[in-house]
C-alpha cells in the first residue's frame, strides 16, 4: 500500500472508530466490506460497541480471508452463548495458529460452552504442533470443567513447561486420586512456576 492509500485507510479507520462510539451504525456498516482488513476488523468492533452486531456480521467476519478480521470476530463471539451460532469450533482447524489460539480462549469463555468444544479442544491439546495453541486449549478445558477432558489435561501436565503450567491450573475444577497424584508430581517439577501452581492448588 502506498502512502496515499495508507493515509486513506487511516482516515476510514478513524471514521469507523468515531462512528462506533457515537452509535452511528450506517457509517460503520458502510465500511464492513472495506478493502483494508484493519478497517473491516474495526467495523466489527464498532458494530458491537453500538449494540448492532448481528449473527450475519459475525459469521462473515469468521469467514473473512484476512486473519486480523477472523481474530476480531472470534474475540467478539466469545461473549455469545456457545450452544447457539456462530460455530467457533471449526476455527480450531484454521491454518493460522493465532486464530486457533484465540478460538481456544473464546471457547473457554462462552457460557454455556459449545457442545462439541471439549472434544475439539482435547484434539488441539493432544495433536497441535504449536505450544501456544496447546496452552490455550488446555486452559479452556479447565475453564469448561468437563470430566471427559480430564485424561487430556492430565496428559498435558507432561508437556513443555508453559503447557504444564496451564495444565496444572486447569486441574482446579477436578478431584480424585489421579488429580492428586498429578499435583504431587508437579510439586517436584523442574519449572518453579509449575511447582508453585501445584502447591497453590494442594493448599486450597
Amino acid at each position: 500500500m502506498d502512502r496515499a492509500g495508507a493515509h486513506a485507510s487511516g482516515d476510514r479507520l478513524r471514521a469507523v472508530a468515531v462512528a462506533g462510539h457515537r452509535g452511528d451504525v450506517p457509517t460503520v456498516r458502510a465500511h464492513v466490506d472495506d478493502p483494508d482488513p484493519a478497517v473491516r476488523a474495526a467495523a466489527l468492533g464498532a458494530l458491537d460497541r453500538a449494540g448492532a452486531l448481528t449473527l450475519d456480521d459475525l459469521e462473515a467476519g469468521l469467514a473473512d480471508d484476512a486473519p486480523a478480521v477472523r481474530r476480531r470476530a472470534v474475540e467478539l463471539a466469545a461473549a455469545w452463548p456457545g450452544d447457539a451460532p456462530p460455530d467457533l469450533v471449526a476455527l480450531l482447524d484454521d491454518p493460522d495458529d493465532r486464530i486457533v489460539e484465540v478460538t481456544a480462549w473464546a471457547l473457554g469463555e462462552q457460557q454455556p460452552p459449545a457442545p462439541t468444544a471439549s472434544a475439539a479442544l482435547c484434539d488441539v491439546v493432544r495433536t497441535h504442533a504449536d505450544a501456544l495453541c496447546r496452552e490455550a486449549a488446555v486452559a479452556a478445558l479447565g475453564a469448561i470443567g468437563d470430566e471427559a477432558a480430564l485424561d487430556t489435561i492430565l496428559a498435558a501436565t507432561r508437556d513443555i513447561a508453559t503447557v504444564r503450567r496451564r495444565a496444572v491450573i486447569a486441574l482446579a475444577p477436578f478431584d480424585g486420586p489421579e488429580v492428586e497424584a498429578a499435583l504431587q508430581r508437579a510439586t517436584e517439577d523442574r519449572d518453579w512456576q509449575v511447582r508453585q501452581a501445584a502447591e497453590d492448588l494442594l493448599a486450597d
